[in-house]
């Protein structure tokens, strides 16, 4: 035992030692890759605390609140058209127990004039504005603001309409491809490869077990963005207490964390504390106002 001690211990010690330098030096095994446009303000389906989701009224309100991202889905209607919406069925936003794949754009309904913020029970929104937003809408009112497009459907006619969109209208370079699913990402990606993408949930838990192994240096990485859950988020789900990893999320691999959804000042301080690049939030101008009094503290 004592033998393998001596020879374990002391290869465990270069192991790191190389493992700590190759993950602030990714450059010395690595190409370096592009880097995808910065966000640290991220507005949650346009800030849906605020406004009413998803909406070009939430939208262009998040971006007067200085938003740097706007954060949606999108499904497609049954004659073609890409509209914006967490939702695929419509009974949670509109009351009804319809698909928007069923439904041509204009048969689209109205939402509730009060909708419920997903992730804060008991919150509702409200707006002037109810109804569903094109993304082709999106993209001619906001030609400078970085969008972050989930694709939850397994659709190709889908995934090809979104990239035709973001290429017809110049926007491959602020436009994020993002989905919790691996193949649908990789289909994503093979359609339009020039689009930064983010990790899904499986690439997600295989880097941070790259990282706490201490092999995340070794390994190459397409995606620019983890976008994941802060922590005290899951915990409240599960009526626990508000807990917090000792871990710092940043590394010099050219990637960015964008951690959600921060509600509340206390998600806000321990998201930046944790080391996240983008802070994703329901409430735009909650957010401005933290990031504007602690400026200095960034």
């Amino acid at each position: 035992m004592g033998a393998f001690l001596y020879v374990f211990l002391p290869v465990l010690g270069v192991y790191t030692c190389i493992s700590q330098y190759l993950l602030r030096n990714p450059q010395v095994l690595h190409k370096k890759k592009r880097t995808a446009f910065w966000a640290k303000h991220i507005s949650h389906r346009g800030g849906s605390g605020e406004r009413i989701e998803s909406t070009m009224e939430a939208f262009t309100h998040a971006v007067e609140m200085g938003t740097d991202m706007l954060e949606m889905d999108c499904h497609l209607t049954k004659d073609g058209h890409v509209v914006v919406s967490h939702d695929e069925n419509l009974l949670r936003q509109m009351g009804c127990d319809v698909t928007i794949s069923s439904l041509k754009l204009e048969d689209l309904p109205l939402y509730k004039e009060q909708l419920e913020v997903a992730f804060y029970a008991g919150r509702f929104s409200s707006g002037s504005d109810r109804k569903i937003a094109q993304l082709e809408d999106v993209f001619k009112t906001f030609p400078d603001t970085p969008v972050s497009i989930e694709i939850k459907e397994n659709n190709l006619q889908l995934i090809q309409k979104v990239s035709d969109l973001v290429k017809r209208y110049n926007r491959e370079a602020i436009t994020l491809w993002a989905s919790e699913k691996s193949l649908i990402l990789e289909k994503c990606c093979k359609i339009n490869s020039s689009m930064p993408y983010s990790f899904s949930m499986n690439r997600g838990i295989s880097l941070l077990l790259l990282f706490y192994s201490g092999l995340l240096p070794f390994v190459p990485l397409g995606e620019n963005v983890l976008q994941f859950y802060l922590i005290p988020i899951i915990n409240r789900w599960f009526r626990g207490k508000s807990l917090t990893p000792g871990v710092r999320l940043k590394t010099k691999k050219k990637l960015f964390v964008h951690l959600f959804v921060c509600n509340e000042n206390e998600d806000i301080k321990a998201a930046l504390k944790l080391g996240a690049t983008g802070v994703m939030t329901d409430y735009p101008t909650l957010l401005s106002t933290y990031l504007c009094k602690n400026r200095s503290q960034d």
